[in-house]
């Protein structure tokens, strides 16, 4: 009897904290939200989330635009953010992207198709990677590796979640049990991606704003041709 006692209590404790988690997850989107919408202005949606970003990977062979990148750590029950980087991405299906940090330091990360190369500026130093292996169910192959649709569901779930803030949400969860993210979240608002919520097993998170979004731009031949800096140490892995 005590044993069963127990362990219904430990039961309810831990369905507790658990709603607990995730209402502050939805208090530390909202307020990021918020602040995104502000950009977004108003603008009815036409679509569901899921069936506007189907028509986003279809639609858009290529895109640029700005970020904000926000990690969070949950602090005494509350939502605290530990770091905020900001820069530009640019990419082209499939498997083509350069996302560059440039605050609070300057790091690369390039995919020509083939490889990825990460490029940390302050250490002059090259990591490079398979991509395929590098990618797999990651919030990079859901935004820029696939050719299409058919490639997005081979990968991920997708479905459809509560508006928050004006946007429509989606929820991309990965096929595959090795995904270190256990959650991740694709804001919509006619037609395009405008946030990002990214949260792995560790229970840290991080929200992506996406800002001046270009669909469609015209990109050189050698656009994501990686030239190693002169001098730096490269790692393969």
């Amino acid at each position: 009897m005590i044993g069963n006692t127990v362990n219904k209590q430990i039961h309810q404790n831990q369905q507790n904290q658990q709603s607990q988690q995730n209402k502050t997850w939805h208090r530390l989107v909202t307020s990021v939200v918020v602040a995104s919408s502000l950009i977004i202005g108003s603008g009815s949606a036409y679509a569901s989330a899921v069936e506007q970003f189907k028509s986003f990977v279809s639609n858009s062979k290529s895109a640029k635009g700005d970020f904000i990148q926000q990690q969070v750590k949950v602090v005494d029950g509350k939502p605290k953010v530990i770091k905020t980087s900001n820069g530009t991405f640019v990419f082209a299906r499939p498997g083509k992207f350069i996302w560059t940090y440039q605050k609070p330091y300057e790091q690369v990360l390039q995919a020509d198709g083939d490889k990825l190369f990460i490029y940390d500026k302050d250490l002059n130093q090259v990591t490079v990677k398979e991509l395929g292996n590098a990618l797999g169910s990651s919030p990079a192959a859901i935004l820029f590796a696939g050719a299409g649709t058919a490639d997005l569901e081979k990968n991920f779930i997708l479905k459809d979640v509560a508006d928050k803030q004006g946007l429509e949400w989606l929820e991309a969860t990965p096929k595959t049990k090795d995904s270190q993210f256990e959650h991740i979240g694709i804001g919509m608002k006619d037609g395009v991606p405008y946030a990002l919520e990214l949260r792995d097993s560790f229970g840290q998170a991080s929200l992506i704003t996406l800002k001046n979004l270009e669909k469609n731009p015209a990109l050189k031949a050698d656009q994501f041709k990686f030239v190693v800096p002169a001098g730096a140490d490269v790692f393969r892995q």
